[in-house]
């Protein structure tokens, strides 16, 4: 076997960077993640990061702030697994319901809900899903979000999902994705189906 020595200069100097990057993270603490955007795959990647917290044994819980009218395949499964604590507590889209006193009532008691999840030290893992539209809608007041993601356990993550982000939110979290719409199957007329959307 050969190796272009070309190539092997190549990937020696991005190890190097990479080893020095990995060097200089030095904090060890919880990180606070928002997914957002048109695009599809925002509440999945959470899921997915769900998933590696149970494999590392970490307790995790969810509120989903939308999701709750109907079931979902993720809210089947990881309901039914160890060391998770799922809370569907919406009424489903707002053009749904058409009645903003109940999806303001929902979005109120989902953060209650959150709020004490975000302050107990049993978590590894929180996710609040779609929970950037009930600060669009002006459901919810940010400012007790942004002041609980501070002031959250030390080693906890917390992951955020949803559309159209307020600017301080995106500010104060450590990593956004901005998840973008270039191609979607609906707007080609394929439906919605189990085990993709839902």
């Amino acid at each position: 076997m050969t190796t272009d020595p070309k190539h092997l200069k190549r990937m020696k100097a991005i190890k190097e960077k990479q080893d020095q990057k990995i060097a200089a993270a030095d904090q060890e603490r919880g990180v606070t993640i928002l997914l957002a955007g048109p695009g599809k795959g925002k509440s999945s990647s959470s899921f997915g990061m769900l998933a590696r917290s149970l494999g590392h044994g970490h307790k995790v819980a969810v509120v989903q702030f939308l999701k709750g009218a109907m079931s979902t395949g993720e809210e089947m499964f990881f309901s039914q697994q160890d060391n998770v604590d799922w809370y569907a507590m919406g009424d489903g889209f707002t053009w749904e319901t058409q009645n903003k006193e109940q999806d303001i009532a929902s979005a109120k008691r989902a953060w209650a809900k959150a709020e004490a999840l975000l302050a107990d030290d049993r978590y590894q893992l929180v996710i609040l899903d779609e929970i950037t539209y009930m600060f669009k809608f002006n459901y919810l007041e940010l400012q007790p979000t942004l002041d609980a993601l501070k002031n959250r356990p030390e080693k906890m993550n917390v992951i955020l999902t949803g559309r159209g982000p307020k600017q301080e939110l995106i500010d104060a979290v450590d990593t956004y994705s901005h998840i973008l719409d270039e191609k979607h199957a609906f707007k080609a007329g394929v439906k919605a189906q189990p085990g993709i959307e839902w």
